[in-house]
């Protein structure tokens, strides 16, 4: 299994202890399997690998992210999701552009990184509709110009 965490494997269908799906304010109801299926038919990739490499995406992204905006994302996510966030969060925040993250992705999941560049770009399309849109909007200036501009090339 590439890139992700320890006890992930049968972890997409959600924790037994929290409710499979996660209601947003303003976002709509996405669970974890719900997600990972979005990232796997926008990408082109088979649900496992669409699975690493989404929990690959958010625990590298978190790096970005203050610890309070860390905890935010944290709670509008599902729990399998918000794990990957929470590994990948550190009192440090991280400075790397896009491209950077991209790297990295392709690293930890072994995807060319034209595979990993569109999956980075989907997953935040898919956190678009995923999260409230003020989480979004506040992810986004945490994560910097270089990340919105890869989004909006997204289409």
């Amino acid at each position: 299994m590439r890139g992700r965490g320890p006890g992930r494997r049968g972890r997409l269908a959600g924790d037994p202890r929290r409710s499979s799906q996660h209601s947003t304010e303003g976002g709509r109801r996405m669970d974890e399997r719900e997600f990972v299926r979005t990232v796997a038919e926008r990408t082109g990739l088979s649900r496992q690998e669409a699975g690493d490499l989404t929990w690959a995406t958010l625990e590298t992204l978190a790096h970005r992210l203050s610890p309070g905006e860390a905890r935010d994302l944290i709670t509008e996510l599902p729990e399998g999701l918000a794990e990957a966030v929470r590994r990948g969060t550190t009192d440090r925040i991280e400075r790397f552009g896009h491209y950077d993250s991209v790297r990295r992705v392709a690293e930890r999941t072994m995807l060319k990184e034209e595979e990993a560049d569109r999956g980075v770009r989907t997953i935040l399309a898919v956190l678009r509709e995923a999260i409230s849109e003020k989480e979004f909007n506040d992810l986004m200036s945490q994560l910097g110009t270089d990340f919105s501009q890869a989004l909006e090339s997204a289409g």
